[in-house]
């Protein structure tokens, strides 16, 4: 069976987007999280950090069902989300700028603010965040969409990031889920720079779009800022995103009207064989003769 699909990434962030309105992919049958792992794999499949399948849905343009390369259904993701929009634009709705969808958590927003046509502008609303849990002086935990803890540090760039990423990830008080890892530097002038280790993956990512939003609020409430709208510039090893939002009175509130902003930038497109695939997986995972 051929499977067609397109390749996106927003800020270095990668996904497999597959367009599913027909039903030609079962997400939840036998071996699908053994498919889905081995599509994302890096070296025997097409390579992303998650698969993205595009659905139909009576109350918004389309439905996102996220995977996470380890194939597991995932919580949001905020960059899949933005890349999903620009799939919209470019293929299932061309040229609309505005596109509702609905992803795990409820409806979202995307907009199309720069309709370049490989590499859009894009933003998506986020729904609201309850205030940030402060666990100690520099450690918070932020649900929004996804669980993060975000951690203040100094020398972004010297944190072994996989290794202290993964031992959080799995540490006890997060079991079973997990919890997703977000170091951040403060730059300055609502400047953050942002390393993420991201559950699902195992790994650093070169970008988290719900990573970057936590860090943003985390930073907020760090200072405990009185600014009501606040806009920040997030630098990750990917590339540059934008987070906003409006900032509640006191820690019983939400957060609200969040946006977070970034490129979507279209990849390639291409079909795959299902069964060659599967072989070559099959193959990958057998022991070496002796």
């Amino acid at each position: 069976m051929k499977l067609y699909f397109s390749k996106y990434h927003g800020a270095g962030n990668d996904f497999i987007i597959i367009d599913n309105r027909k039903k030609v992919f079962t997400p939840f049958a036998d071996r699908a999280q053994s498919l889905i792992a081995s599509l994302c794999h890096r070296r025997y499949g097409i390579g992303a950090d998650g698969l993205i399948l595009i659905e139909e849905d009576a109350s918004a343009d389309f439905m996102m069902h996220y995977f996470n390369s380890d194939g597991r259904k995932g919580s949001l993701c905020g960059n899949g989300s933005r890349c999903a929009a620009a799939f919209a634009f470019h293929t299932i709705f061309p040229g609309r700028q505005q596109i509702r969808f609905k992803a795990v958590d409820g409806m979202h927003e995307a907009r199309v603010i720069t309709p370049h046509h490989s590499r859009p502008l894009v933003s998506v609303t986020l729904n609201p965040v309850k205030y940030p849990v402060n666990l100690s002086p520099d450690n918070y935990f932020v649900n929004t969409g996804s669980p993060h803890l975000v951690r203040f540090v100094q020398n972004l760039g010297s944190v072994d990031v996989t290794n202290l990423g993964r031992k959080i990830r799995y540490a006890g008080e997060w079991i079973p889920e997990g919890i997703n890892v977000n170091f951040v530097e403060e730059r300055g002038d609502n400047t953050l720079s942002v390393r993420t280790y991201e559950r699902g993956v195992e790994e650093e990512t070169l970008s988290c779009g719900t990573g970057v939003t936590a860090a943003a609020i985390a930073a907020w409430s760090h200072h405990h800022k009185d600014s009501q709208y606040t806009d920040y510039k997030i630098l990750t090893s990917g590339g540059k995103l934008e987070v906003s939002f409006h900032s509640p009175e006191n820690h019983h509130e939400t957060f609200s009207n969040i946006l977070l902003k970034g490129p979507a930038q279209f990849v390639f497109r291409g079909e795959l064989d299902m069964e060659t695939l599967q072989q070559a997986i099959t193959t990958s995972n057998e022991p070496d003769e002796q």
